[in-house]
């Protein structure tokens, strides 16, 4: 064998098994299962339960408009209430996002009463991709458009530890 083929295919081999590895933001977890996610958004943080054990806890940044609950689009208020987180996005634009199910059938009722659309997209997730939002999140507190934010590597142990169907509420 020629010894040009060998490298190649040696450098082939590398590159192959380095993809295998995957992904560093794409963390695994073999401990208790999360039964329940809560934020107090008055104490500004975030809690992963087991039952009624506190696993993890974690500090947050809420919607820029941080009192009261989430009513309509670009209110700028994180909403109050229980959902589920019902989806997962590996390509946002906040690190990694985990989506919460809002609204719900009680949210989209209280704004068609009120003749408003109730907005949707919130997720709990990292910090802003672009190095000038990260800078400008970082100096201000409650950044968000109604989205929960914790930092990069903690959005990381969330993603791995929640999944998909897990309760969470969200309290004043």
């Amino acid at each position: 064998m020629d010894r040009r083929a060998f490298g190649l295919g040696a450098v082939a081999m590398l590159g192959l098994s380095a993809c295998a590895s995957g992904d560093p933001r794409f963390r695994s977890y073999n401990g208790p299962e999360v039964t329940s996610v809560v934020v107090n958004k008055s104490a500004r943080k975030l809690y992963l339960l087991h039952h009624d054990k506190v696993l993890k806890q974690y500090d947050v940044d809420l919607g820029f408009a941080p009192n009261g609950t989430k009513k309509a689009r670009g209110d700028g208020r994180t909403p109050e209430g229980t959902y589920l987180i019902n989806r997962r996005n590996p390509n946002s634009q906040f690190h990694l996002s985990i989506g919460i199910s809002y609204p719900n059938a009680q949210d989209m009722a209280a704004a068609k009463a009120a003749g408003v659309d109730p907005g949707g997209d919130i997720f709990i997730h990292g910090e802003p991709n672009k190095r000038k939002d990260r800078r400008r999140a970082r100096k201000t507190p409650d950044w968000t458009a109604g989205c929960i934010a914790v930092k990069n590597d903690e959005i990381e142990e969330i993603y791995a530890m929640v999944k998909n169907g897990t309760t969470i509420s969200l309290r004043p």
